[in-house]
């Protein structure tokens, strides 16, 4: 069912923020060795943990290729002891596990008739970084069919690692990435907002120019800054000045402090510390505690067995006092280059 002549914005749908109620959280298993080279056995204990905390507040909706695929992840989810009866399990192949950036984007309309809506945008695996890309892109409209959801097609690339939302009318995203000319090199920065108003629903998009050092997508604002109600920001400081992100972070911060919300207030910013530079094999990886998954009942947050874990857990605990925040070891998890928001997207209820 496709809208062809309306945007989503003009039928009054709009992308709720990630703390709004869910009916499912939406995965793609893990099966690319090449997103974790050597290491991809490491990273299912975590997974599971993952997928089980999941399951104690909401459905686990996961995408895999075939009933071998499935019955792997069940042996692991079986080993992590996680409600089965809350997870399901769809025949949508993948190329990759982040389903943060290829899945769909649920927009809700509680006046429509239908009430629930996606957004399918373009998938070019991060300006064609990893091909083959073809199965991730389809994912969205996979998903749509099976409910029989009306999908919408904006016609460019875009990324759910690259948007934020305070649920109030405004985005957050970087321009390192969504003006990145490996994107949507024939538009501008005006055109791209039209694109973020008129396919979320939003009245406001606010802008920061850097991400952090090692992030392959080209700066992605689920490792910077997340909103964690309307009008307060967790936004990663570095405090050693000659580490690689000092400047580029504390350039975010000044931007920050500039911004306006839509009623004229200033942004609440909570500093949120940087872990220890985690390597492998003389990589540096996008390790960031800001790329946590908030779900019904917990906001999971990566680790990285550093001595910092303990006050961001602390910090971001004191921004959701009706959720338990939960640290799960994420060391493994980011030679993937993502961690647990990169690799989930909300279904809202």
């Amino acid at each position: 069912m496709n809208h062809e002549n309306s945007t989503p914005r003009q039928l009054g749908y709009r992308f709720p923020a990630e703390w709004a109620e869910h009916v499912a959280t939406w995965l793609s298993w893990p099966h690319k060795e090449a997103s974790w080279p050597g290491k991809i056995d490491a990273i299912y204990p975590v997974y599971g943990e993952f997928v089980k905390l999941l399951a104690e507040g909401e459905k686990v909706r996961i995408n895999v290729a075939d009933e071998t695929m499935r019955a792997a992840a069940v042996q692991h989810l079986e080993k992590a002891r996680a409600d089965l009866r809350q997870v399901e399990f769809y025949f949508h192949p993948t190329n990759d596990a982040w389903c943060r950036d290829h899945g769909p984007a649920f927009l809700l309309n509680n006046q429509a008739a239908e009430r629930k809506a996606i957004v399918d945008w373009g998938f070019n695996a991060w300006g064609g970084k990893y091909p083959p890309f073809d199965l991730d892109d389809v994912i969205p409209t996979r998903i749509a069919n099976h409910f029989g959801l009306p999908v919408f097609n904006p016609g460019i690339i875009m990324e759910g690692g690259s948007v934020e939302f305070n649920g109030k009318g405004t985005v957050l995203t970087s321009t390192c990435c969504l003006l990145n000319g490996n994107r949507n090199p024939y538009l501008s920065q005006q055109q791209v907002e039209r694109y973020l108003y008129d396919y979320y629903g939003m009245e406001q998009v606010l802008w920061v120019d850097e991400g952090i050092v090692g992030d392959d997508t080209d700066g992605h604002i689920d490792d910077t800054i997340r909103f964690v109600n309307e009008d307060t920001v967790l936004t990663v400081v570095e405090t050693d000045k000659n580490d690689e992100n000092y400047t580029l972070l504390q350039d975010n911060l000044r931007a920050l402090k500039k911004m306006r919300l839509l009623n004229g207030k200033q942004l609440n910013i909570i500093e949120l510390p940087m872990p220890d530079a985690v390597t492998w094999e003389g990589t540096r990886l996008p390790a960031s505690y800001a790329n946590f998954y908030i779900s019904n009942k917990h906001v999971i947050v990566p680790t990285y067995r550093c001595h910092k874990d303990e006050k961001a857990l602390e910090l971001i605990q004191a921004c959701f006092p009706t959720r338990k925040t939960v640290g799960l070891d994420s060391t493994d998890i980011i030679w993937g280059l993502g961690s647990f928001h990169c690799l989930s997207q909300q279904e809202p209820r």
